[in-house]
């Protein structure tokens, strides 16, 4: 674990290994329990991965984080902030989005429609709108797609400091139509993304609202689920390259990215972009951006109220109430940690050799999972109230 600056929430783990019957995978579960808000005096990046991070505050104009700010990753869906301005610079006085263009970009920065990606990217010009953009909002370290890759705009090259300038421009300087536009839709995020990827990692994980956001995920994750369906997704895009690309922007590993504001009147424009080793997967990666995202010094956000523990098992099912025959809200990725707000005595689940009556509610879904997928070696959680009830 490498520490960096400031920071929130010390994180302790310890792994088990459970085994499940009927010749189920046997998942590593970390056993961790996190009070949110718990301070600390570093912020924390987790083994293995690979950071670029940057946090503005608007309010006094100053950076609270750095961290390799200036380094370059692929952008995945991140570029389309870009796409999307590109679009809008020259709309006229008034900006308006035609209703064909509205039906394409409102999906894209809202459920990171990579549909609507392809069609700006092939329409207006491709690596020129790269160019483009970075000449005008001063980029320093934005780059367009690497020879060979031209085609794929989620290998355009950008740093965590060009993504605070691009907020900073949306925010202070753009159009106020365009700003709106813009940000109105990135406040709508949907957890479920278009490719059925839950996008609600980071900065939506974090932090109370209001934030915004414009998440990012590009390379094989295992297991990237999200909604009712079950559906496993891929991250994007789907060239498989072997090499790294030229100005060291690593094409191999897989990224996740989180980046937007958070706090009223948009306070802290937030970029936190990271690479994970190969064969990472998704609720592992989404787990240690988590933590990392909570750690860092975010002027104007409020973390939850709960404590966050590590979960087991594959597509374990979200439930409107505490019982199986409950209608089921989305399935978690596996192995992702999740924030518990509180607990109920509910159904009785056995997955043998275990059973538990015990049913942990999660404010950030809106639903239950049985407490037998919790890591943690007591059926109750310990230090969580029942639900109605006050905490300890």
């Amino acid at each position: 674990m490498r520490t960096l600056l400031r920071g929130a929430a010390a994180l302790a783990t310890v792994v088990t290994i459970v085994s499940l019957p009927g010749g189920a995978t046997a998942v590593p579960r970390p056993a961790t329990a996190v009070e949110a808000g718990r301070s600390a005096e570093a912020a924390q990046i987790p083994d293995g991965v690979t950071a670029g991070v940057a946090v503005f505050d608007r309010r006094t104009g100053t950076f609270t984080e750095q961290v390799d700010e200036s380094a370059r990753f692929r952008s995945a869906s991140v570029v389309k902030l870009l796409l999307a301005l590109d679009f809008l610079w020259d709309r006229g006085p008034d900006h308006t989005v035609p209703e064909a263009d509205r039906a394409l970009l409102e999906p894209m920065l809202r459920s990171s429609y990579d549909d609507a990606a392809d069609h700006y990217w092939s329409t207006y010009g491709g690596p020129a709108i790269i160019d483009r953009m970075s000449a005008r909002l001063g980029l320093r370290d934005t780059a367009p797609p690497p020879a060979g890759y031209e085609g794929y705009w989620g290998y355009t090259a950008l740093s965590a400091r060009d993504t605070v300038a691009t907020y900073r421009y949306l925010l202070d300087r753009a159009p106020a139509p365009v700003r709106d536009f813009v940000m109105d839709n990135l406040r709508r995020s949907t957890r479920c993304a278009s490719d059925r990827f839950d996008q609600h990692f980071g900065i939506a994980g974090s932090f109370e609202r209001p934030w915004t956001v414009k998440q990012g995920w590009s390379g094989k994750y295992a297991k990237g689920t999200c909604g009712a369906s079950g559906t496993t997704a891929q991250a994007e895009p789907t060239a498989a390259p072997t090499t790294k690309a030229a100005a060291d922007v690593d094409l191999i590993r897989p990224a996740l990215h989180t980046t937007g504001t958070v706090g009223a009147d948009d306070r802290a424009i937030v970029a936190v972009l990271t690479l994970h080793p190969v064969g990472t997967s998704y609720g592992k990666a989404y787990t240690d951006l988590g933590r990392l995202t909570r750690s860092l010094n975010v002027p104007g956000g409020v973390q939850p109220s709960g404590t966050w523990f590590g979960t087991w098992g594959e597509f374990v099912n979200v439930r409107k109430g505490p019982a199986t025959g409950d209608a089921r809200v989305t399935q978690l990725p596996a192995g992702v940690e999740v924030l518990v707000g509180c607990q109920v005595r509910g159904q009785v689940v056995s997955v043998p050799p275990y059973t538990n009556e015990w049913w942990a509610y999660l404010p950030q879904y809106g639903g239950y999972i049985s407490n037998i997928y919790i890591s943690s070696p007591d059926n109750r959680l310990p230090n969580v109230p029942e639900c109605g009830s006050p905490r300890p």
